[in-house]
């Protein structure tokens, strides 16, 4: 038993070092946020020791800590506390904030999660619509027209100068 510990731990230190990247990136697109991309990485990996999946092949791996990042992306959002609003005469004596963001990285942070997620797996990780489709649990097609939105407000937003965003 204790060989089985030790040796699902070795295995579980592999899986962090490999995918730990891979795991934040997604959440940080995610939750937008580096405090929500924070919960979320140490929720997968606490699944990971907990649930110890059978993983045999590397694109296998890579599919389960895709998922199970998004599903705790997800997870993360439906959080009551999350949730919480106030009214607005709450936020008058609220500062202002310093600097307004601009160019690219704006537009994307204005995008809608199900969208944003889709362009982090096609672009930054090199995912192709068939596997995000599977990763998300999406028609293909329905990818395919995420991404084809995304490209026409950010065509959009460019040939507008770039002074507004979607």
């Amino acid at each position: 038993m204790k060989d089985d510990v030790s040796g699902f731990n070795a295995r579980a230190e592999e899986l962090l070092e490999r995918y730990a990247g891979l795991v934040y990136r997604l959440a940080f697109a995610r939750t937008r946020s580096r405090e929500g991309a924070e919960d979320v990485f140490q929720e997968v990996f606490l699944r990971l020791v907990a649930k110890r999946p059978q993983l045999e092949t590397e694109e296998h791996e890579k599919a389960w800590f895709c998922r199970v990042t998004i599903n705790c992306a997800n997870s993360y959002w439906r959080n009551p506390f999350r949730r919480r609003t106030e009214p607005l005469e709450a936020a008058e004596h609220l500062p202002a904030p310093e600097t307004a963001e601009s160019g690219l990285d704006a537009c994307l942070d204005r995008l809608f999660p199900e969208l944003r997620v889709v362009v982090h797996l096609y672009y930054y990780e090199g995912y192709s619509t068939s596997e995000i489709a599977g990763l998300l649990g999406k028609k293909e097609s329905a990818v395919r027209m995420r991404l084809m939105r995304v490209r026409r407000q950010l065509r959009d937003y460019l040939e507008e100068g770039g002074d507004s965003c979607v």
